[in-house]
């Protein structure tokens, strides 16, 4: 047994892991080698932090606009042939049965031309229920003027997302005339079908593809336009969790199938387009922002080089009195992973704590510098958002860490080889 082993026998603590803390707090008289290993520290929290900040924004961010989307939008759609759902009672019926179901609500959805005044935009036009609508999707809560339950059958009553009213001029309590595409034939050829309707109220969601482009009618008042009869476009469904909704929809395919022509559809592939976008930033993100990690953690190689170097004495006398390569390079590992691991705990602290409160500190510098960083005029997200996971957080800790270690092993390695009568031959 060694010197070092018979010494630290009886104690807590590996003498590797003793002799590499003692390494890393002892006062150097190279300072260089202090002011890299610091270097490496303060990168490595700056790197993690940022990591933790930027991927809780993009979260927040994802989260924010999945739910203006389906503010509007519902979790399943279920729809029938040439966009008419014949016996959407009975469908209604059957989806009643299934357990995690919380609300559905029928619809009429057509294109239709929106006309006041010289102005004239296309729109797409829904029908809703609107004690039903409500149950469904969260248009109730974006009304700037009105309510959904303003829609009455026969009032031909109609509210309009608040882009599309400002861009046709149009405002509550006046009236606008709306085309339907599918014509009438009379003698003189075929004609438009053309109603007037009154504005009573105006909603504004925070996407523009439903602020500029939605209105809302009552559902009979939709049928009787679009000559739908009892038919109705198809069925919107609201779930208990939104993220079941593509086991749900593959569940009413195989249930519905039986019954006739029918497609189902959810949220995440009504807008698939959009959500890999974001996820694929987020990754691409997290790669980009690792690289920054991993360039601070290899700085700690450096360090270690240089300590290397600075305690060939030391090495070769432990190696004389018994340690063993393997001992050596273990109390360098230690000191090298020891710079790691206190860089990415001040970094995770100090990103968890920034993430948790950014709703509060971005307020705050946009009032201390006087700038504004998403404008209201040109975003609909005036506010950053912020959701941390902690998922993310354990996955950057571990990378870190992980990138820490494997920094370590060339010049803990270094260390383990030096030999001893040479490192002391001009001692």
């Amino acid at each position: 047994m060694s010197f070092f082993s018979n010494l630290f026998s009886k104690a807590s603590l590996p003498y590797e892991l003793f002799v590499g803390l003692r390494y890393t707090r002892a006062k150097r008289k190279n300072h260089f080698i202090s002011f890299i290993s610091l270097t490496s520290m303060v990168g490595i929290a700056l790197g993690v932090a940022a990591l933790i900040i930027v991927l809780s924004v993009m979260n927040g961010f994802q989260s924010e606009l999945r739910g203006r989307i389906l503010g509007v939008a519902s979790h399943i759609e279920i729809t029938g042939n040439t966009n008419r759902l014949a016996n959407w009672q009975e469908v209604a019926e059957q989806v009643n049965g299934l357990p995690n179901t919380q609300a559905q609500a029928p619809y009429v959805m057509a294109q239709g031309m929106l006309s006041y005044g010289q102005a004239v935009q296309g729109a797409l036009v829904r029908g809703i229920l609107p004690s039903e609508e409500d149950k469904v999707a969260d248009l109730g809560k974006n009304m700037e003027v009105g309510q959904l339950s303003d829609l009455h059958a026969g009032d031909f009553n109609i509210i309009l997302g608040a882009d599309l009213a400002r861009s046709i001029g149009v405002g509550v309590g006046e009236k606008v005339v709306l085309m339907a595409p599918q014509g009438q034939f009379t003698p003189t050829g075929v004609v438009p079908r053309i109603k007037q309707f009154t504005v009573v109220g105006l909603f504004q969601i925070g996407m523009y593809e439903y602020d500029a482009g939605l209105a809302l009618i009552h559902m009979q008042d939709a049928a009787k336009l679009y000559r739908m009869g009892d038919n109705v476009s198809g069925l919107r469904l609201k779930i208990d969790d939104l993220f079941d909704a593509p086991a749900m929809t593959a569940t009413l395919h195989d249930m519905l199938t039986p019954y006739g022509a029918y497609y189902v559809t959810d949220w995440t592939q009504q807008h698939a387009n959009f959500f890999k976008a974001v996820q694929l930033e987020k990754r691409v993100m997290f790669i980009i922002l690792t690289l920054i990690v991993a360039v601070a953690a290899f700085n700690i190689v450096s360090t270690l080089v240089m300590a290397v170097t600075d305690k060939r004495a030391d090495i070769a006398i432990m190696r004389t009195l018994g340690a063993s390569p393997s001992s050596v390079m273990k109390i360098f590992i230690v000191q090298g992973a020891l710079i790691g691991l206190i860089g990415t705990i001040f970094g995770a602290l100090f990103g968890v704590l920034i993430a948790l409160n950014i709703d509060t500190i971005i307020p705050f510098i946009e009032e201390l510098f006087q700038v504004q960083f998403l404008a209201k005029d040109v975003y609909y997200i005036s506010e950053l958002p912020s959701q941390l996971v902690w998922s993310d957080v354990v996955t950057i800790v571990t990378v870190s860490v992980i990138l820490s270690l494997l920094a370590t092993l060339y010049p803990s390695y270094k260390a383990s080889q030096i030999n001893p009568a040479e490192a002391l031959r001009y001692e």
